[in-house]
């Protein structure tokens, strides 16, 4: 977690400075959060964006296992 709030503070509040209301700030980090959990590429994951990774990944999960008897 502690890596995922200095990736925030290093992509988004820091370059913004200074922010005028806590609104903005609030509305900005909800946009980013968005961004990080829906929209951004991720090279471990193949360069899919983690909820579609997250999906194929339980899709596969729950797919019927296929047996062979000899």
């Amino acid at each position: 977690m502690e890596s995922t709030i200095g990736l925030c503070k290093t992509e988004l509040i820091k370059p913004r400075r200074p922010w005028k209301t806590l609104s903005q700030v609030e509305l900005a980090t909800a946009e980013w959060v968005d961004w990080y959990n829906h929209s951004r590429l991720h090279g471990e994951t193949g360069h899919v964006p983690p909820v579609e990774y997250e999906t194929n990944y339980y899709t596969e999960l729950t797919k019927p296992q296929v047996t062979t008897v000899i």
